[in-house]
């Protein structure tokens, strides 16, 4: 007897792996259905939202609301969370395939792109990522240690990620000391002796990745000047391209505003550099130096590249901090492909070749690699639940179409695993010691603090 999936009798079951962004909204795209559909996110932190809770700065609470939304997402009938579950490990993919219809994989870019220069590697070298995550208190990045105890940081990199940690080394404690950031990250940024951050650029400044916003708040830091190293100059091709953006006009206004700035007598300047390509990261032991290149732009109005002059100048400096983006991980059993660091698909259908891999679907990062802010994954979340609802005629049905049977294996393995209701308790209890703090809420830290939450 053939099933009909989606039917009261038979929900369409949905397994996605992964609690961001674009997670949720493939959730919502779901729930948004006629479908009878039961959905289970797992997520390999027993706390959801991803970068949304991991990633965005301390400093941008209003980025953060977004999660009021995910919250009703979970709290309609058919929701279910799988919170410290990695799957891959715990559960294999193959096994998914056992109790859900279709997955959809939402496991974001969790590592960043090399330099790939010589140097990289050294005491005081680090990625964005890390630094990030453990600002926010991220599990991963809790033991990461960070030497701010130079005077000079190099941040490579001009988009937004670049621009919050260039802002994090440039604020005062006073300024942070509100937010949700990470208790060690705020005690270890008062002892901070950093004084200059410079911001580093391959390209012009027509074509640096900040958003607006993000670059006009270098200008509303109490105890910071922006400066920009020489004059904002455009060329006709670049000035093309800010003609029609509005966007690059507001970032050039703002830049151009920035280098008439005099940062005489500040604590604390930000400096941003174009034009530049680190070449080496030297040192005796740790970062003492950055080696950079000077570049020209060659191409057509959008698609302009650096090209390098072979003109070299040093910056000293004690820390480098690299943000020139993001890979995905393979997940095995899944496609990947290793040369732009995500999972072949078409319009969100897994690929293996020319084969489409039937009721497997991708969505956020590791689908089209890392790109756009929070919103930018509702619309891509939208079109893979479009063709995984087109592909309903020809899903395989799961042989186990029942949670319970998982959840017994992973108990079985002796696996604590975090339902909603879960997560909900440790959001109380980080709310409650943040009350205390005087902060919006003060995060555990560990997997391990974490789940103690649970048993408090």
């Amino acid at each position: 007897m053939s099933v009909s999936l989606g039917e009261p009798s038979r929900p369409l079951r949905v397994a996605i792996v992964g609690s961001g962004p674009s997670g949720f909204y493939a959730a919502e795209a779901l729930q948004k259905t006629d479908l009878a559909v039961q959905i289970d996110v797992f997520d390999r932190l027993p706390t959801p939202f991803g970068l949304v809770r991991g990633g965005v700065a301390p400093d941008h609470p209003k980025i953060k609301n977004v999660t009021r939304v995910y919250e009703k997402i979970a709290s309609r009938d058919g929701f279910g969370f799988f919170g410290n579950v990695t799957i891959g490990r715990d559960v294999p993919i193959e096994m998914l395939r056992e109790y859900y219809d279709a997955t959809i994989l939402c496991y974001g870019a969790e590592t960043d792109r090399r330099l790939g220069i010589p140097g990289e590697d050294l005491p005081g070298s680090h990625t964005a990522t890390a630094f990030v995550g453990w600002y926010n208190g991220h599990p991963d990045y809790r033991e990461h240690e960070f030497d701010l105890s130079a005077e000079v940081a190099a941040v490579v990199g001009q988009g937004n990620v670049a621009a919050d940690v260039a802002r994090i080394l440039a604020k005062s404690v006073d300024e942070l000391r509100a937010t949700d950031i990470a208790a060690h990250a705020l005690d270890a940024l008062a002892e901070s002796r950093v004084r200059e951050v410079h911001v580093i650029g391959r390209r012009g400044p027509a074509q640096a990745k900040f958003t607006p916003p993000e670059l006009r708040e270098f200008g509303r830091l109490e105890s910071c000047v922006a400066t920009v190293e020489g004059a904002i100059e455009l060329s006709p091709t670049s000035a093309a391209e800010v003609e029609g953006s509005k966007d690059l006009q507001k970032n050039i206004a703002t830049l151009e505003g920035y280098a008439a700035n005099d940062a005489a007598g500040a604590s604390r300047e930000v400096r941003f550099r174009f034009l530049e390509s680190p070449v080496a990261i030297e040192g005796d032991g740790r970062v003492e130096r950055l080696v950079l290149e000077r570049n020209r732009l060659e191409g057509d109005a959008g698609r302009q590249r650096a090209v390098p002059t072979g003109e070299h100048v040093t910056l000293d400096c004690g820390l480098v901090f690299r943000s020139i983006g993001y890979r995905g991980i393979a997940l095995p059993g899944v496609p990947f492909d290793d040369r732009w660091g995500g999972i072949p698909n078409t319009a969100g259908r897994v690929t293996d070749g020319d084969t489409v891999v039937p009721g497997l679907y991708a969505a956020g990062w590791i689908k089209r690699g890392p790109s756009g802010v929070v919103g930018t994954n509702k619309p891509d979340a939208v079109e893979t639940v479009r063709c995984l609802l087109e592909d309903l005629p020809t899903l395989t049905p799961c042989a186990t179409p029942d949670s319970a049977p998982l959840a017994r294996h992973l108990a079985s393995r002796g696996l604590r695993v975090v339902s909603y209701d879960d997560w909900r308790r440790i959001d109380a209890a980080e709310i409650a010691r943040g009350t205390a703090a005087g902060k919006p809420r003060e995060k555990g830290t560990s997997v391990d603090e974490l789940l103690g939450f649970l048993d408090a």
